[in-house]
Order: structure tokens, then C-alpha cells, then sequence
């Protein structure tokens, strides 16, 4: 394994894994690396901190039990770099309204978390992934309401505001951009599902 691919020091090394992007996602890899018989300092989306160093962890048994749960330890610095931006990419979207104003803190605030230049992280993350942050974070606002409207806890209003956008009109537009249907056809669609599984279970 290259160096680059976990940061480490006396005690403990810094995992980053692909493809965690939710509580159940931390669960599923904190058993199994405990498994395994690695002792889990703390975990959080993307990242496991364990007891030990490179010399001394299974890694190659680590790499095949994430492997089979759909995961993949990031071995390279670019595409471990990329994957950070990713992840505050999700946290940003899920924890607080993503309005432009707090889009324009969240250049500062990832540049800050990763120790490198916005510019520098635009440009690196365009050139491998074939779309800017900004459009990286469209995408996953649109999945965030995606799953809301699939709830149907909260009205359109309600998500709109949620996600930060200033209108429903706009969630909309923007919803139909990316998934080719507005944002109140989806949600008739998710209804419709619902009352059909309905059905099924009351059979």
C-alpha cells in the first residue's frame, strides 16, 4: 500500500473509505473491522481511525471486507483528496440550508479542512470527476430531496427551505434539470409507489 493512502502516526492510522455516505454506511464498517479484531478509535463519514500502523493492521483483509460491502479503501492522493471534497460535499448539503451565501463559506471552509487552495481543489476535482463542486453539490441537493419527497413528511415549501433554495419554483427548475421531471411530479410518483407497497401488505 502507498504511503499516501493512510495518514499516520505513533498510535493510531487514518482510514479513508469510499462509498460511506450515511449512518447505516458507519455501522456496517465499524463491525466489520471490528471483526476483523481492529480496534475502532472513531469513525465518521469517510474516515476510521484505528489502533496501530501500517505495519501492523490486516490491510490486506481490511481492503476485501470492505471490498464485499460495497466500500474501497482510497489508496491514492488525488482520488483520496477528491473523495474528502465529496464528503464535506454531503455534509454541507445534509446538515445546513446550502444558500449561495453559505455556498461562498464552504469554498473557505473546505479549503481550510483539506490545507489546500479552493482554486486547486476546483480544478483537481473537475479535471477527474467531469463536473465543477458547485455542480457536484446541485447534484446532491436534488438526491437529498429526492429522498425528502420519498418520506412525505415535509411539503415542497418545507424541502425548498430545507435544501436552501429561495423558492419551490426554483427547487423545481432545478429538479427537473437533473432528473428530467419537476420536483411535484416526482413526489406523485413516490405517493403512488407508497400506496401500491401499501396495498401489497394489506393483501
Amino acid at each position: 500500500m502507498k504511503k499516501t493512502a493512510l495518514s499516520n502516526d505513533v498510535h493510531t492510522t487514518k482510514l479513508i473509505v469510499k462509498n460511506m455516505v450515511c449512518n447505516r454506511c458507519i455501522k456496517v464498517v465499524k463491525e466489520e473491522l471490528e471483526k476483523l479484531s481492529v480496534d475502532v478509535r472513531s469513525i465518521s463519514l469517510g474516515e476510521v481511525v484505528v489502533t496501530g500502523d501500517i505495519n501492523t493492521l490486516p490491510i490486506d483483509k481490511i481492503r476485501k471486507v470492505l471490498v464485499g460491502n460495497g466500500f474501497e479503501l482510497i489508496e491514492d492522493k488525488k482520488v483520496r483528496t477528491i473523495e474528502k471534497v465529496k464528503l464535506l460535499s454531503i455534509e454541507f448539503v445534509r446538515t445546513e440550508k446550502s444558500t449561495s451565501q453559505q455556498l461562498n463559506n464552504f469554498s473557505d471552509h473546505i479549503s481550510k479542512e483539506l490545507g489546500l487552495d479552493y482554486s486547486y481543489l476546483s480544478s483537481l476535482f473537475s479535471s477527474v470527476e467531469n463536473i465543477t463542486i458547485e455542480q457536484y453539490i446541485i447534484l446532491q441537493k436534488i438526491e437529498y430531496a429526492k429522498e425528502l419527497l420519498k418520506y412525505g413528511e415535509l411539503n415542497l415549501s418545507e424541502i425548498a427551505y430545507k435544501i436552501g433554495y429561495s423558492s419551490v419554483q426554483h427547487l423545481s427548475n432545478q429538479f427537473r434539470k437533473v432528473t428530467g421531471l419537476t420536483a411535484s411530479q416526482f413526489k406523485s410518483l413516490a405517493e403512488n409507489t407508497r400506496r401500491s407497497l401499501d396495498k401489497v401488505d394489506a393483501d
